[in-house]
């Protein structure tokens, strides 16, 4: 199969994985705490891949470790927690809207971080969806709630998933996906994720003798084990064949899969909330130009 036709499968593909794990993470609320859910996340999908891990650890090159290291925290760790933590207050379809804005963080980081050109579009995409992601901060029709904490995280867990994307093609391009995935969550996040675990009082939950159903269980393993790893291995594959702008377009058919399943779950959207995602989704239009000069650096 050629690289043209991949990368707009595992677009798709990657669209419908991520844009259900906003549901998954309000599933899991329900029986975990915000910090547990980003721990097991992180866990799970660490323990799934650390076999993988250990029997190809001397493929990676040393002299890359500093670029994994910010590349883990940034695409694969702290986000796990931010995402959580502002579903709290605001609901699933939101959360999957806001972080269509990726495209504009991608944009904005490769230019100050790695000197790529930004057009005269792209500025006005970027001031259109920011305009809709301010509208979305208000909670119902007459501005009486404002919301500005949880769009805050999500839009710098959006900011960093965009600095790992961009350090990813930059600097670990030519690291195998199976493996930089293997090596993001087994190795570099593994300890971390447990420490959290351990802090946010899972083990203590779980000795206390409080039962959690197995359904709990079931959408974070999911999360985990579909939404992170799998999903993230594909997500390195996309860019080891095309740009970190493309790649980050997922986020363009995200908000659709999150906002039918936020509708089945009876989640509402008020008028103005739609007006917001709207503008954020038109702003993207002007964001459809790639750069010309490649992100790749040595």
């Amino acid at each position: 199969m050629s690289n043209d036709k991949l990368k707009w499968i595992l677009l798709i593909v990657l669209s419908l994985i991520w844009g259900s794990s906003f549901i998954l993470i309000k599933k899991s609320l329900i029986y975990f705490n915000p910090y547990q859910v980003g721990g097991l996340r992180v866990l799970i999908s660490g323990l799934v891949l650390l076999p993988f891990a250990i029997k190809e650890i001397k493929k990676f090159p040393k002299d890359r470790v500093k670029w994994l290291i910010i590349a883990a925290l940034c695409g694969n760790f702290f986000p796990m927690f931010l995402f959580p933590m502002a579903e709290e207050h605001i609901s699933s379809s939101i959360a999957g809207i806001i972080n269509s804005m990726m495209p504009i963080f991608v944009i904005i980081v490769g230019s100050l971080a790695w000197g790529i050109a930004t057009t005269k579009s792209q500025l006005y995409g970027i001031l259109i969806s920011f305009t809709g992601a301010c509208i979305l901060a208000f909670g119902n029709l007459n501005f009486g709630e404002f919301k500005l904490y949880p769009i805050l995280l999500l839009l710098l867990a959006t900011l960093m998933y965009a600095v790992s994307t961009t350090t990813v093609k930059a600097k670990l391009h030519n690291v195998e996906p199976k493996i930089l995935s293997a090596f993001v969550f087994s190795i570099v996040l593994l300890i971390p994720s447990f420490l959290s675990l351990i802090f946010s009082g899972f083990f203590t939950k779980l000795n206390s003798g409080e039962e959690i159903p197995w359904h709990g269980f079931m959408y974070v393993g999911t999360l985990s084990i579909v939404g992170t790893g799998l999903a993230m291995m594909l997500n390195y594959k996309l860019l080891h064949i095309s740009t970190p702008l493309f790649a980050s377009t997922t986020t363009l058919v995200m908000p659709i899969v999150a906002v039918i399943w936020g509708l089945l779950d009876g989640e509402h959207l008020t008028w103005i909330q739609y007006f917001g995602a709207a503008l954020i989704l038109g702003g993207l239009i002007f964001l459809r130009s790639a750069p010309t000069k490649k992100i790749i650096s040595d």
